[in-house]
């Protein structure tokens, strides 16, 4: 039998840690489940592993390279020191050790964090984005006479719906920009505000570098949501499980014809190749009553639990939990990091 690989489960720690840290605690708790899946997973396809949590201190990850000497790493760090924007710094350490990892390049990241320039280079290659505009910190603040309301105002450099709300839809001048300025002043980073997109919100698996494999498109399905209420992905529709049943808002498969999924997934594949991404991602689009796909980001690394849309797509695509978890390490494996 062939000699496993040595893996290093790498993931973010919300304070301070230490080599020793035990996290048999965190590991059982909903917040945590993805780190546990993948774990679970690893043993139960017989890779000898270990745990690192990261959270400001590269040393710490210095020390475990040299004592543990993995042969891949796989990596889940979103942040560093608690700043998502700061999630490719890590991974551009990761890159200069030499060491093959899972998920995307820094050079990826980087481009799919900036809401801004990944919409830029798409625009450019005539792949439709929302109409938008970028408010930095330190400046007045303004609509352009261009950008039409209703508008949704977000971070520029976060994820996860994180600092979206109900709030976030604005159809006034004084709603515009007391939003611009609490983003401002809560998230300390530019706002980024673009059109609101009436239509159907769809998340689209990838995998892999040149040669890529979709997956069947997810949707979010707002059942008690009013038809002339705004649909769209806050925070808490996302991850507040008791507003979600409350609103009956579920994510299932999108119920597509045979030309409009081909459609999908042939933008999803170019969307992919043109910000560079490789390893994994979840592409997430909205699809216009008259049918007309708008890009709205892209999401290198994305959850991976095994009851996430990423994972349940996956699935259905033939790759069941063990199977993408082994694959998403060969990619990583066999990635060439320029």
């Amino acid at each position: 039998m062939p000699k496993r690989d040595k893996i290093l489960v790498l993931f973010d720690s919300a304070g301070p840690t230490t080599l020793e840290h035990d996290y048999t605690d965190e590991l059982q708790t909903e917040d945590w489940k993805t780190e546990a899946h993948v774990m679970a997973t690893l043993k139960e396809l017989g890779y000898p592993y270990e745990i690192l949590g990261l959270h400001d201190d590269t040393d710490l990850l210095r020390q475990k390279l040299t004592t543990f000497e993995p042969d891949v790493i796989f990596n889940m760090v979103e942040h560093f020191g608690n700043l998502s924007s700061a999630e490719h710094k890590i991974t551009s350490f990761l890159e200069l050790q030499g060491i093959p990892f899972t998920g995307c390049s820094a050079v990826g990241i980087t481009l799919c964090k900036n809401k801004s320039i990944a919409k830029k280079i798409l625009s450019y290659h005539r792949i439709r984005v929302p109409d938008f505009v970028v408010l930095p910190m330190g400046r007045k603040i303004k609509r352009p006479k261009r950008l039409r309301f209703p508008i949704l105002i977000k971070p520029l450099k976060e994820e996860a719906s994180y600092g979206i709300s109900q709030a976030s839809f604005v159809e006034s001048d004084d709603d515009f920009n007391e939003r611009v300025k609490f983003i401002h002043e809560k998230f300390d980073q530019p706002a980024i505000a673009e059109e609101y997109i009436v239509g159907r919100e769809l998340y689209v698996g990838i995998m892999g570098n040149h040669r890529l494999q979709t997956f069947p498109a997810r949707e979010m399905i707002f059942h008690e949501v009013p038809e002339d209420e705004p649909r769209f992905a806050t925070f808490k529709v996302k991850w507040d499980y008791d507003y979600r049943e409350r609103w009956g808002i579920e994510n299932d498969f999108a119920e597509l014809d045979a030309d409009m999924a081909r459609r999908i997934e042939k933008l999803c594949k170019r969307i992919y190749h043109l910000l560079l991404i490789d390893g994994y991602a979840r592409i997430d689009l909205r699809l216009t009553p008259e049918g007309e796909i708008v890009f709205i980001e892209a999401n290198p690394n994305p959850m991976l639990a095994s009851d996430e849309d990423f994972a349940v797509a996956a699935e259905k695509a033939g790759f069941p939990y063990p199977r993408l978890i082994q694959r998403i390490l060969q990619i990583g494996k066999t990635t060439i990091r320029d």
